[in-house]
């Protein structure tokens, strides 16, 4: 396996790494990559308490730590029962993880999020999927060469029975519509759709440069500006404001918008938050939480 060219498509930051390794393929081979680039890094893993495996899985990532020659950090946390489990873990997740962490997402996971996105109606921001909020150095390898690189290091790794449950709506994408597309289209459509969100995210930009112009809480401001503009400015205030940096779906920023022209005193939004109106004003509060599909975070 030739190691150079994938990491010639890998985006490793400058200075030591924190990697956060779960177990699984993506991310071991993260970590092998980064040693075989002979770079400085952690390996930070986290114990969720969620599975009955979860102390067989740090063993494991401790041993591929002493096998690497770095150092190991074994993080535990608590999440407790409700609805959105997944969202919940993935915050509880980063609350202990180093603000630089790396995670192995790679493009079959950006794809992903494209279609889970597009079908919830998340906007422009959900589509282009930039996966920018942490640092994703292997976002461009695919989901098989991660696991080949795994494979000829002789590494077995984790496999989370949540990415084979196919309650959760993202394991259906990626074992059903995936697959369909495929079919349908004749061609692997990973790498289309990864064009397509980086393309959309090149429009996405000149929208945001806008909106970032906007008090996003001021009725009149919005009301004035394109709608492109508008809604944008507020799917971000809305994303940067709640604890899960979720976006909004459409239907929720639709509701928004009513609030914004006045024909709504308020509304909830998807995430279990409630936008309401006083004075030309917009202010977000949290209420009771209306569960939405977990899904399953590689």
């Amino acid at each position: 396996m030739d190691l150079a060219a994938l990491l010639d498509r890998c985006d490793f930051p400058d200075g030591p790494l924190a990697l956060g390794v779960s177990g699984g393929a993506d991310s071991v081979a993260m970590a092998l990559l980064a040693h075989e680039a002979d770079r400085e890094f952690t390996i930070w893993h986290v114990d969720h308490g969620l599975r009955p495996s979860a102390s067989t899985d740090a063993d494991m990532v401790d041993a591929l730590a002493s096998r690497l020659d770095v150092g190991f950090e074994l993080r535990e946390v608590t999440v407790a029962a409700g609805g959105h489990l997944e969202a919940r873990a993935r915050t509880a997740r980063y609350a202990v993880l180093p603000a630089d962490v790396c995670v192995g997402h790679t493009a079959d996971d950006r794809a992903e999020t494209v279609l889970f996105n597009l079908l919830r109606g998340a906007g422009p921001a959900g589509v282009a999927a930039p996966m920018a909020r942490v640092r994703r150095p292997i976002l461009r390898l695919r989901r098989f060469e991660t696991e080949a690189i795994c494979g000829a290091a002789g590494v077995i790794p984790i496999t989370d029975e949540h990415n084979l449950d196919p309650s959760f709506t993202r394991v259906r994408i990626r074992t059903e519509l995936l697959p369909l597309i495929a079919e349908l289209f004749d061609r692997d459509p990973v790498p289309l759709i990864n064009r397509h969100a980086d393309l959309l995210g090149d429009v996405l930009a000149v929208v945001q440069d806008h909106a970032a112009e906007i008090d996003p809480t001021d009725t009149g401001a919005l009301a004035a500006a394109p709608k492109a503009v508008a809604t944008e400015a507020l799917r971000a205030w809305i994303r940067t404001s709640t604890p899960d940096g979720a976006t909004p779906d459409a239907a929720s920023i639709e509701r928004v918008m009513r609030v914004v022209d006045g024909s709504h005193v308020a509304t909830e939004i998807e995430g279990g938050h409630r936008v309401s109106r006083s004075k030309g004003r917009l202010s977000l509060d949290p209420v009771d939480p209306d569960p939405v599909d977990a899904e399953p975070e590689r």
